[in-house]
């Protein structure tokens, strides 16, 4: 938790009524991690076939997911309608990794997959990625795993500096599909 006179960030597990919300901020974010050059067309694809709200009806219903939103929590009451404005979300995903090149890379098994980790452009720099990936590892940690491990695309520096800075390393390399386009991604690991 954090508090900026006023703002109080937190980060909270989300709830099915949080579906919609999660799929207008994924609309936001994804775009922004996506490498320079990917089509729109293949962008929007991605965004209403795996983020949409009925994408994230499944995900919050799926006993292996943990969903978890980074809200500016105005009066204290995380939850109540209208209290919060949604900074972010993460999606932390249990199991054996289902891509070879990263089940073949990844050091320390049982494992999680931090699977999405995004803000609102506004956010970035202000501390609320910090409580949201606190409140993740937190998660991970409570699945019993030994480590974690995510997907970055190679060109998004920003995002690889931050993960570093939460103790992230590189340990391999994956393809990310979006679209007709394949993309290089850095596979990261830690343990917890």
């Amino acid at each position: 938790m954090r508090h900026d006179g006023e703002v109080t960030v937190i980060a909270r597990p989300a709830t099915a009524s949080d579906a919609s919300r999660l799929a207008e901020v994924a609309a936001l974010t994804f775009p922004l991690a996506c490498p320079p050059g990917t089509q729109l067309v293949d962008i929007a694809r991605f965004v209403t076939t795996l983020l949409s709200e009925g994408a994230f009806e499944g995900y919050l219903a799926d006993p292996a997911r943990r969903v978890l939103l980074v809200v500016d929590d105005h009066d204290g009451d995380a939850g109540a309608e209208g209290a919060e404005t949604t900074l972010g979300y993460a999606m932390v995903v249990g199991g054996e990794p289902a891509d070879a090149a990263v089940a073949a890379v990844v050091p320390t098994r049982p494992t999680v997959e931090l699977s999405k980790f995004y803000l609102v452009p506004d956010q970035h720099g202000s501390g609320a990625a910090g409580v949201l990936m606190g409140a993740v590892l937190d998660a991970a940690r409570s699945t019993r795993a030994s480590s974690a491990w995510l997907g970055v695309n190679q060109e998004n520096a920003r995002a690889r500096a931050f993960y570093a800075k939460h103790g992230f390393e590189r340990v391999g390399v994956k393809q990310f599909v979006v679209g007709a386009e394949t993309h290089d991604d850095f596979v990261l690991a830690r343990t917890l």
